[in-house]
């Protein structure tokens, strides 16, 4: 991966729907030459999907928590499909510490948070927090670009 790799990622993270002739221009290739690096980046697996970023809120899902839950990893085959099941699971993981599984869920009201939470805890104790606000929401990875080599003014 070379500097033009990372400027293109840098890119496609801000706006995945930038138009091919738009990244070219940025990164002085012509649009074939792009397209192609793409291709290649995600045969490479650095480019994993193309997302939507949608307002849970608008959609009437007012309640996002944080879970943690201690969960004996002799569970984790019956765990695992049961989580990976529930849409309203937004992300699960394994992580170090005094729990040792972290799910980011969203739900459209407390009760139907707590019947989740009545149903995780048949795997292990939990502990919940509720999100108040997000001052820092999810964005994509720093790739080490300079702020001088893609700067936000540049970005569609």
């Amino acid at each position: 991966m070379d500097t033009i790799d990372r400027k293109i990622l840098h890119l496609l993270q801000r706006n995945a729907r930038m138009p091919l002739k738009y990244l070219a221009n940025k990164v002085f290739l012509s649009s074939p030459a792009v397209s192609a690096r793409i291709d290649r980046l995600e045969k490479n697996g650095f480019i994993t999907g193309y997302h939507a970023s949608v307002n849970p809120e608008s959609l009437g899902y007012h309640i996002t928590a944080f879970i943690n839950m201690a969960l004996d990893p002799k569970q984790k085959p019956t765990f695992y499909p049961f989580v990976e099941s529930c849409p309203n699971v937004l992300e699960c993981n394994c992580v170090t510490g005094a729990y040792s599984m972290l799910m980011k869920v969203c739900f459209p009201n407390t009760m139907e948070l707590d019947a989740f939470i009545g149903q995780l805890q048949k795997f292990g104790n939990t502990e919940t927090q509720i999100v108040f606000s997000t001052p820092v929401p999810t964005r994509g990875i720093d790739i080490g670009l300079s702020d001088t080599a893609v700067s936000e003014k540049n970005v569609i």
